[in-house]
């Protein structure tokens, strides 16, 4: 099959590169999602650790707040000496890393009580933000503030957790307030590996930027409410999508949550150009050297269906020439009597007509004395030209018989249809005038014998052979230059047979005309 068909090799080695190709793909592929899930569970781990890390200080914030104000419940307390006031009330909040100041503030924003001050700072803080929430709110608990600086000089830029202080009649008393300095938040934030293009966001549940990693002091404070980012981390308590950040531009893997029982949204996000920076190297690596032996794999099979083809050219050629006689091309005797067997088991199958005809050149070996054997080559050719200009039916077959001898057989073909062929070969070979000065007819002729199962009994085809071949030397003897049928009497040259209608009788659809 492969010899036969060599495009079958270069198919088959496109199958193949093509199944190697797709391994290759799907490999790929689940190389990638694993890399989105290595990436993906990186950021869950972080988001996790920078939440529990944020929700702890802000309690224990919170927790120094509340001390503060069950030390002001205490009797007495205001009239205490102001050493162990401050001892009472701020012992509290010794051990939290990054606050800044406590105040406790009266009705009217001035300090009454100051963590790191005693007397308290002359300061009035009634026009800040979370003063002015507990004020106007019963019910706020506690409340983180956008971020400010400070009034007092040098200070960073901080955040304020502030709880209300409220009468036995409910009325405001009051606010205690904590500064948190956002130092601490950059500090945490530039603990995490998150890469070259990763980001980190911590914001208030109204959008307001706290902190960002990478750090830019313009974008604290910033509003990112009506951002597609933003939209998406208010649909639920925690998740994860791909987007594209509004203040960089970079598309990065984000994953979200808010912080439980504060007003606060972390997200953590990886560049996607990070997430498969390593894929990347890998893929092309694996897709260089997978495209390398599939090329490879098709180069192979194009060489060898192209020797297949040479080879299967030469076999062919090898073949033409086991068939054929060389110097004429027709079929070589051994081919014909192939042929012959086949036709007449057919012959005798179908009970139909199978005739043939047996040719011989006139005095050849007088042309060949007179000529030379290169003339005579030539003037073979000639016959086997004409012999097959007539032939018209793909059944019918010629061949070199031997020497200067031609036969011809002819399927399905009456006596009267191989006669009048075989007389339309012998005037052609005449009408090309070869000159033949040995001969009586001074030019090239040819006598011919023919043999017809039809009206004849012959037991094989070598019986057929012999009664062509009797045929032909009746022709001889009577002149050559003539075709001769088994069994009938002699023709003479130009169709004058003496038998009135022999060239003309009534044929059947299968005879020559």
């Amino acid at each position: 099959m492969v010899m036969r068909h060599p495009n079958i090799v270069i198919a088959i080695s496109i199958v193949l590169a093509s199944a190697i190709l797709a391994i290759a793909v799907w490999v790929l592929a689940q190389m990638h999602d694993d890399a989105l899930r290595r990436a993906q569970d990186s950021v869950f781990n972080v988001s996790l650790l920078v939440e529990r890390d944020v929700s702890r200080n802000l309690e224990i914030y919170d927790l120094s707040l509340r001390a503060v104000m069950e030390g002001l419940k205490q009797p007495g307390v205001q009239d205490l000496p102001p050493a162990m006031r401050q001892l009472l009330l701020f012992d509290g909040s010794a051990g939290a890393k990054d606050m800044g100041s406590i105040f406790v503030l009266d009705e009217a924003g001035d300090i009454k009580f100051d963590s790191q001050a005693s007397p308290p700072r002359r300061i009035n803080l009634a026009d800040r933000e979370y003063f002015k929430v507990q004020r106007d709110s019963p019910d706020v608990g506690l409340y983180v503030s956008r971020p400010f600086l400070p009034k007092i000089a040098g200070k960073e830029v901080s955040i304020a957790l502030s709880r209300r202080i409220s009468r036995p009649d409910g009325s405001f008393g009051g606010v205690v307030v904590g500064t948190m300095r956002l130092s601490y938040f950059r500090g945490l934030f530039a603990d995490m590996n998150l890469g070259p293009g990763g980001s980190m966001a911590l914001m208030l549940s109204d959008g307001t930027m706290l902190m960002r990693r990478p750090y830019d002091p313009k974008i604290i404070g910033r509003n990112l409410k009506g951002t597609a980012n933003y939209s998406r981390f208010l649909l639920q308590p925690s998740g994860d999508f791909f987007g594209t950040a509004a203040i960089d531009g970079v598309e990065r893997w984000y994953a979200f949550r808010h912080i439980d029982m504060y007003p606060l949204i972390l997200d953590v996000a990886l560049s996607t150009r990070d997430i498969y920076v390593e894929w990347r190297r890998r893929a092309w690596i694996i897709g260089s050297l997978i495209g390398a032996l599939d090329v490879t794999i098709i180069a192979l099979a194009i060489l060898f269906s192209q020797q297949l083809r040479q080879r299967r050219a030469a076999e062919e050629e090898l073949r033409v020439l086991a068939r054929t006689d060389g110097l004429t091309g027709l079929n070589n005797r051994r081919i014909f009597e192939q042929d012959l067997d086949e036709e007449w088991g057919r012959a005798q199958r179908h009970a139909w007509p199978l005739s043939m005809l047996l040719i011989d050149v006139d005095s050849f070996k007088g042309f060949n004395d007179l000529y030379g054997h290169s003339a005579g080559d030539a003037a073979l050719i000639e016959v086997a030209r004409c012999i097959t200009n007539n032939l018209r039916r793909p059944g019918d077959t010629a061949a070199r018989y031997g020497g200067e001898e031609f036969a011809v057989l002819l399927p399905d073909t009456d006596e009267a249809g191989a006669m009048n062929l075989a007389e339309q070969i012998r005037a052609a070979i005449q009408e090309r005038e070869v000159r033949h000065v040995a001969s009586s007819h001074h030019v090239l002729t040819v006598s011919i014998g023919i043999a017809c199962t039809s009206g004849q009994i012959f037991a094989t085809a070598r019986e057929l052979i012999n009664a062509a071949d009797e045929a032909l030397y009746e022709a001889k003897d009577a002149g050559r230059n003539r075709t001769v049928a088994y069994g009938t009497a002699t023709q003479a040259p130009g169709g004058d047979t003496g038998v009135p209608g022999y060239l003309t009788p009534e044929f059947s659809p299968h005879i020559y005309r």
